[in-house]
């Protein structure tokens, strides 16, 4: 009987054979050998010097996943594929760049970490911005807090290389599983030219669209990431990328370098809604949050008792309260949470996940409450 492995190996170079074009340049024994390895010990599958060098990270989630059935969509296991078979899968990437893979984590998102954060960020600035010979950098992520990650390497890997975060809302096991050719894509945008600055980019479905913004909009269907008032950036059409403006930065966004960073203080996120109880607040403060953020009602709305209490939080013991919305878009204002008893913090157009994560990484570089909700104001305009 034939290895499961081996069988994978052999169909996928079938696959390639069969469909990609003559083969101009070296590749490792059946598609799979290494043939280079880099000064920084990246093992890539061919070496060929017209081609740009990408480095793929991977972190499991679904378009790592895998599942009995071939229409299960749902309830199947996440991180099951090492980004090994991710990259075996999807041979053509080796027409459009040398490519590499390194295995940083493979979780569902939901188990995404600081930690895991700080070392995949860490791992990006070492490998792809303090490396000439690379082009850019592709971070396979599960969709339930790909956001977040986006938004995080959004702000820490500022050296104007693409770094492009993608996933898939089908497993790999799946009938027209939607990863491979998202990867495909992924790595197609990171090794373009004409995405150089532009900071972190989402790309699925074919948009390509900014990590500062963009948001999961639906829990199960494929055209969920979207921007909703600010737009996409761009989009693919047959694996070409075509952008619809110039490389330009998010209003408000802020560079980070966290390379002397160890660890993120703890942000809570408290969901706004009728009769909304206090001793949530003071319970995620007395369990060790540095940083709360509110999913306010409306345009960052709390219940009048509840205000008292952020006010208390806020004046007694010094911890920031940023006030976001619950909405799926939109923005908070301060003129809508402004007080002249503490200093409230609007979020702006930042969703609670983009603005836990940008709260964290304020505490960790010590700002003060003002530096802080200086840092907030720009996300807002009024």
């Amino acid at each position: 009987m034939v290895p499961i492995k081996s069988f994978l190996v052999a169909l996928a170079t079938l696959a390639w054979q069969s469909s990609a074009s003559p083969l101009l340049y070296s590749r490792g024994a059946n598609g799979t050998g290494f043939v280079f390895t880099n000064a920084n010990g990246l093992n890539f599958t061919q070496m060929n010097h017209t081609l740009p060098n990408i480095t793929i990270f991977a972190t499991g989630g679904t378009i790592a996943g895998s599942d009995s059935s071939s229409t299960a969509t749902t309830g199947y296991t996440s991180g099951a594929v090492g980004v090994r078979a991710l990259i075996d899968a999807v041979p053509s990437m080796l027409d459009i760049a040398n490519v590499a893979g390194v295995q940083t984590a493979n979780v569902g998102s939901e188990d995404i970490t600081s930690d895991i954060l700080i070392s995949l960020s860490k791992q990006i600035n070492k490998l792809v911005c303090d490396d000439s010979t690379m082009a850019g950098a592709v971070v396979t992520h599960g969709t339930d807090t790909l956001e977040e990650t986006a938004f995080f390497l959004d702000a820490t890997v500022n050296c104007g290389k693409p770094v492009i975060i993608v996933g898939a809302m089908r497993p790999s096991t799946a009938i027209s599983a939607d990863g491979p050719f998202n990867l495909l894509e992924s790595v197609t945008v990171a090794a373009s030219t004409k995405a150089k600055n532009r900071g972190a980019m989402i790309v699925m479905n074919d948009r390509i669209a900014s990590a500062y913004y963009t948001t999961k909009t639906n829990a199960n269907t494929m055209d969920t990431f979207k921007a909703m008032e600010m737009g996409f950036l761009g989009e693919m059409i047959s694996n070409t990328p075509f952008f619809f403006y110039p490389p330009v930065q998010p209003t408000g966004k802020k560079d980070f370098d966290i390379s002397n960073v160890k660890e993120i203080p703890r942000v809570d996120i408290l969901f706004s809604y009728e009769d909304m109880h206090n001793d949530t607040l003071y319970n995620a403060v007395e369990s060790g949050a540095k940083g709360i953020v509110i999913a306010g009602a409306g345009a960052g709305g709390v219940t009048t008792s509840f205000n008292y209490a952020m006010e208390d939080v806020i004046n007694r013991l010094g911890i920031p309260i940023i006030q976001s919305m619950r909405t799926v878009n939109g923005e908070v204002p301060l003129s809508d949470v402004e007080s002249n008893s503490a200093t409230h913090i609007a979020s702006g157009y930042l969703n609670p996940q983009k603005s836990r994560i940008l709260l964290g990484l304020l505490l960790a570089k010590s700002s003060n409450i003002t530096e802080i909700a200086s840092t907030f104001a720009l996300n807002t305009n009024a």
